[in-house]
């Protein structure tokens, strides 16, 4: 093997007598893949394919953005228990929507959700999609989630875990499983 830089010989020789360095996942996060594929195992049932997501921020400070952010990262990997997150509510089976709504929100939240196929799901984020957290009062803020939409599913916390928006999905899941029960 030839190298080419006397560079590259000291890498691999650091590589080989570092060996592999790696940490167990937390226990939290085991949890969470858990929750992922039996979230998965649901929306094969219900749709016969992958569950597809549609994020709204509804004016929210970005706090739940961020959680929401690492469920299709490198620690989470969403993508490979079946949850993908999608550009056109047109595509969506779920809107996970985040913050207070604002007054210049509310036409595009219900537009989104008319947009959105049935069956639809809506999970409201974070305590401020649910009660509008510190934005309560406020002028520019219409009110919680539900006063524009209808919602399937509450994850309370500012901002809440991966971990609890996949309990929020799974809890989601599980009410539109009662309503095609009952049909």
């Amino acid at each position: 093997m030839r190298y080419n830089s006397q560079a590259q010989l000291q890498l691999f020789t650091k590589i080989l007598r570092t060996g592999l360095v790696t940490e167990p996942l937390p226990e939290q996060i085991a949890d969470a893949v858990t929750l992922a594929r039996e979230i998965d195992r649901r929306a094969q049932a219900l749709f016969g394919r992958a569950l597809a997501i549609r994020e709204v921020d509804a004016g929210s400070c970005n706090g739940c953005e961020v959680e929401i952010a690492n469920l299709p990262g490198p620690v989470y990997d969403m993508e490979r228990f079946g949850l993908h997150f999608v550009a056109s509510p047109r595509h969506a089976d779920m809107l996970l929507v985040t913050g207070p709504v604002t007054r210049n929100m509310a036409v595009p939240l219900r537009k989104t959700y008319e947009a959105t196929p049935d069956p639809k799901l809506v999970v409201a984020v974070g305590d401020c999609a649910r009660t509008c957290g510190v934005f309560a009062g406020s002028y520019a803020v219409v009110g919680p989630v539900d006063r524009i939409v209808p919602v399937d599913a509450y994850i309370d916390g500012c901002p809440p875990e991966p971990a609890d928006i996949l309990q929020g999905i799974l809890a989601a899941l599980g009410r539109l499983e009662g309503k095609t029960a009952r049909t």
